[in-house]
């Protein structure tokens, strides 16, 4: 399984905050309205990334829910047919949430970094390096220290598990 190094921040201003990874970046944004299905498991989570009529992404992925830097192993399937995929997933799955945002995706090096404006939360920054097969996660970690440091995140500021997660916290249901 591929491996990213990730971090997830709330951040108070993403106007800021955008000015100062846009000076960072290897090229302009792209902006995606992505809407993330998630379902019941056993291992890990799986969610159905919706990204418009004819393009969605089912992703497994594990993280330990943490707030520094940690790893994310994960696998990714595209589909041209999302909403064939979700009604054969919510066939068999059961759905637990749905998690819609707004993300800015920046690339720095080998990290993208997403701004995001969610939905019933707020604004937020996720750091995702893209490790390499052969390069150790301690790479990772000290990349998405380095630009942690940079963007003026301190630790206060990093959340552990998943949006969906967060959004079940907040209102009682996602």
């Amino acid at each position: 399984m591929p491996t990213n190094i990730e971090i997830k921040a709330r951040v108070p201003d993403l106007g800021r905050l955008r000015a100062v990874v846009e000076s960072l970046g290897d090229g302009p944004v792209e902006v995606l309205d992505q809407e993330d299905l998630f379902f019941a498991t056993a291992n890990g989570r799986l969610k159905l990334r919706i990204l418009g009529a004819e393009h969605a992404e089912l992703i497994l992925y594990h993280r330990a829910d943490s707030t520094g830097p940690k790893p994310s192993n994960y696998l990714i399937a595209p589909t041209s047919d999302p909403a064939a995929l979700r009604a054969i997933l919510t066939a068999v799955l059961e759905p637990i949430g749905v998690v819609q945002k707004r993300r800015w995706v920046y690339r720095v090096g080998q990290t993208r970094v997403h701004l995001d404006q969610v939905k019933g939360l707020g604004a937020f920054l996720e750091l995702e390096v893209v490790l390499r097969p052969d390069q150790p996660e301690r790479d990772g970690v000290a990349i998405a220290a380095r630009l942690m440091e940079q963007l003026g995140i301190v630790n206060d500021q990093l959340v552990e598990g998943a949006y969906v997660d967060l959004l079940e916290g907040s209102s009682g249901s996602a």
